[in-house]
């Protein structure tokens, strides 16, 4: 359940928290006050693209905080799936929006965009003021089937999806390999010269870093020379500024007065010590000295080798691994050019395996897809007739065309719909107006809802295109679902407001010359006020405020 909202410097708002509760919370206002801006908070929090003017004049960065308690398994598992800490089954989604970036955080980590929507779309169902003409797109039929077949039709969508992949990519590699015998035999000459090419330099994993070492060594061996003959100069016994001499003049003075004083016995072992250092150094030193000694003919053969591998390496990968891994690749390719008919016999063969098996997923799929829209056709037709549709007909169809295979199946999916007697079903785009599709998308959510573990949902005028008696049906549905889910509801109506658990009124204020919005939770005095202006208009007449009491009473007797 979404707990509360807290939203800073975002448009209009400058600050303000909303607490809400079980049931239905509804929200009014007059046009303009700032509503949607609030619903708009909740999509900027999880996700939706954010432009840097939303930032409130004078401020630099929005920020909109969304707190959820929940004890579902499925929340659970995704937030230790993320690695997030998680309490009590609280969960803070927070976003920060500044001009140059976002910052998105849950229980107080630092995530991604996608992680957010991830776990959003187990906390809440947003259904937006133009969702419902989505439902003039066949594409979305299909959406609302599949949501409503459920575990069954999940459990095959990925096989399927998997399944598919295979066999488009075994129709393009087939494609692909469709040539004529001239063009056979070029690739066959060229596959053959490049397997040969790289087995003739009779490759060894790490000759190159090898090689390299000993090219450098051997390019800058003059300079190398040079300096370790001044250094040799320096720490050795021939010269007599040499560190050897000094230090070996200094050992015969040390040892000549240790006898006398037993405390410089300590001191003269640690400067022996530094002399056999020295000379051990300076052994080595002239050993490396000698292996700089080389031919030219060594030279020149570890540059001709190194060029060889890193020609290699430019033609055919960036490392003598990805060199090897390519021969064996055109090893492959080799065979198959070599033996192209059986290779393309051995294709069509594994098409038509997947094929098979993907043409029996999409049965199975097909299968409950129909089985579904059955039951979803009855439970969407007495959903519809609740909403005051005086006469419905509602069918799903769903065709099958096994010429056209998609990650999804071979299904095509529509909802056909008659809402007058005597009237044939006909597909919805043709038939329903602006404020059927609302009760239509109403009704769906409505039925969708005991499929769907999300405990919140929230709707940004549902009430669009209706009024009179079916308002107060409308009003009845969001009462009911509210029973089982919370609900939060942006209204114009009346008796949609009537319904109200919890009830916030939106408004703009101005302040030295500063405009705001600003919310507050009305109390029942407060709820019956709001709902005669909605009734009436600016001036609220006794008979208004008698109106929205009954309106009232009659809402809390209806459920």
């Amino acid at each position: 359940m979404l707990v509360s909202l807290n939203v800073k410097n975002l448009a209009l708002i400058d600050a303000e928290e909303m607490e809400f509760g079980e049931g239905l919370n509804i929200l009014t206002g007059e046009t303009g006050a700032g509503k949607s801006i609030l619903i708009g908070s909740v999509n900027l929090a999880l996700g939706e693209r954010a432009d840097k003017d939303i930032i409130r004049t004078g401020a630099d960065h929005a920020l909109i905080e969304l707190l959820f308690q929940e004890d579902s398994p499925q929340v659970k598992d995704l937030m230790e799936e993320l690695d997030l800490p998680w309490e009590d089954g609280s969960v803070m989604i927070s976003r920060k929006i500044q001009a140059s970036r976002s910052v998105f955080r849950i229980n107080g980590e630092t995530v991604t965009a996608k992680q957010v929507k991830q776990l959003s779309e187990l906390l809440l169902d947003i259904h937006g003021q133009h969702e419902h003409q989505s439902l003039l797109h066949k594409r979305k039929h299909q959406e609302i089937l599949d949501e409503y077949a459920g575990d069954k039709l999940a459990a095959i969508l990925p096989v399927l999806k998997e399944s598919w992949q295979k066999v488009s990519g075994l129709k393009k590699e087939l494609e692909e390999a469709g040539m004529d015998e001239a063009q056979r035999l070029r690739e066959l000459s060229l596959a053959e010269f490049e397997v040969q090419e790289i087995e003739d330099a009779h490759i060894r994993i790490g000759e190159d870093e090898e090689l390299e070492s000993v090219y450098r060594k051997m390019t800058h061996s003059r300079r190398i020379m040079e300096s370790l003959a001044f250094a040799c100069r320096l720490t050795g016994a021939e010269s007599e500024e040499g560190a050897a001499d000094l230090i070996g003049h200094a050992l015969r003075e040390m040892t000549s007065v240790s006898e006398l004083d037993k405390e410089l016995s300590s001191l003269t072992g640690q400067l022996d010590e530094i002399d056999n250092l020295l000379h051990d150094f300076n052994r080595d030193l002239a050993d490396y000295q000698e292996s700089l000694d080389f031919e030219e003919a060594d030279f020149a053969r570890a540059e001709e080798r190194l060029n060889t591998l890193n020609r290699l390496k430019t033609k055919y990968g960036k490392t003598l691994e990805e060199v090897l891994a390519y021969q064996e690749k055109r090893n492959r390719e080799l065979q198959r050019l070599s033996d192209f008919d059986a290779y393309q016999e051995e294709m069509k063969k594994q098409l038509a395996e997947e094929t098979g098996k993907l043409e029996k997923l999409c049965e199975k799929a097909s299968k409950v897809r129909k089985q579904a829209a059955k039951v979803l056709e009855k439970e969407l037709k007495q959903a519809l007739l609740d909403l005051n549709f005086m006469h419905v007909e509602f069918s799903v169809e769903v065709i099958s065309n096994r010429e056209h295979i998609s990650a999804k199946g071979w299904d095509d999916v529509e909802f056909m719909i008659s809402t007058n007697p005597g009237e044939a079903v006909r597909p919805l785009s043709m038939v329903a107006s602006g404020g059927e599709l609302s009760r239509i998308m109403l009704g769906l959510k409505t039925v969708l809802a005991d499929k769907d573990a999300v405990e919140t949902l929230i709707f940004d005028e549902i009430d669009a295109g209706i009024s009179g008696k079916t308002a107060w049906k409308v009003s009845e549905k969001l009462g009911m679902l509210s029973r089982e889910r919370q609900v939060i509801c942006i209204t114009h109506l009346p008796q949609i407001a009537a319904m109200a658990d919890i009830h916030f009124y939106i408004e703009k204020k101005v302040k030295n010359g500063i405009t705001k919005t600003a919310i507050s939770p009305l109390k029942e005095k407060e709820r019956v006020s709001e709902i005669a202006r909605m009734l009436g208009g600016e001036e609220i007449s006794q008979a208004a405020l008698q109106n929205a009491a009954e309106l009232i009473q009659m809402a809390k007797k209806s459920i």
